[in-house]
Formats: C-alpha cells, sequence, structure tokens
C-alpha cells in the first residue's frame, strides 16, 4: 500500500490520504483485516501532521471502511469488502456522467441524495431489497 498526496493541490491533505486508501480498496490492495500503517508512521513517511492522517482514518471510519480500536490501529472493516466488486460499475457510472457533462461533484451529490432517499441505505445492518445501489 502506498499512500500517496500532492501537497500543491487544492484538495485537503486528509481527503487525499483518505481517497489513496479508498482507491487501494477498490483495487483490492487492500481487503478487510489488513491493518493500515499508524498515523504516526504515515505522517513521517508523507512529511505532514499527524493529526492529518488521523483525520482521515476518522474520516474512513464514519465511512465504515475501517475500524479503530485503541491498540489495535486502523483495520480494514468487513463491511469495506463490496466496493472492489463495485469498482467497475463505479468506473461505468463516473464515465457516463463524464460523457454526459455531469461534473464530478454533482454526481458525487445525486449520489448522496439518491442514498439519503433510500430509507434502507441508512440502515447498514438491513439489507437493500435491490441488487444494486
Amino acid at each position: 500500500m502506498l499512500i500517496r498526496v500532492d501537497p500543491d493541490s487544492p484538495q485537503p491533505l486528509y481527503d487525499q490520504v483518505a481517497a489513496s486508501i479508498r482507491a487501494d480498496l477498490l483495487a483490492g490492495a487492500l481487503v478487510p483485516g489488513d491493518r493500515l500503517p499508524s498515523a504516526r508512521d504515515v505522517a513521517a513517511a508523507l512529511l505532514i501532521n499527524q493529526h492529518t492522517v488521523l483525520h482521515a482514518y476518522q474520516r474512513l471510519r464514519d465511512e465504515g471502511l475501517i475500524d479503530l480500536r485503541r491498540g489495535r490501529g486502523a483495520v480494514i472493516s468487513a463491511s469495506a469488502a463490496p466496493l472492489a466488486e463495485l469498482a467497475h460499475a463505479i468506473d461505468a457510472l463516473v464515465s457516463r456522467a463524464a460523457d454526459l457533462g455531469v461534473p464530478a461533484s454533482t454526481l458525487a451529490g445525486v449520489v448522496r441524495s439518491h442514498r439519503a432517499a433510500d430509507p434502507a441505505a441508512s440502515d447498514p445492518a438491513r439489507p437493500s431489497e435491490e441488487a444494486t445501489p
């Protein structure tokens, strides 16, 4: 796993760290049970503040992609497993949106709105009745 950041990017560093980990999940490079490097190690390797890495890890935790446990660190959660399966569908959706001229920020908002409108989507313990999100 290689976490990448661009200090010259307008995107916040914590978003870049989280996006890099999400990309590894989508690529199948990370699977449930894998441990992420400590925030201290990532910060030292990237020459960024440790709290920036912790912010990224907390964001991933809030998304249900990692578990944070004292003494155990950050571990990829079981709920992250379907991401690799969705990678092709996500690529197709993003590509189709680009073909239609829909900006990525708009697409993300539409996905969030669609998810918020689906009561089953707000309860991860309750399976959706549809096969597609």
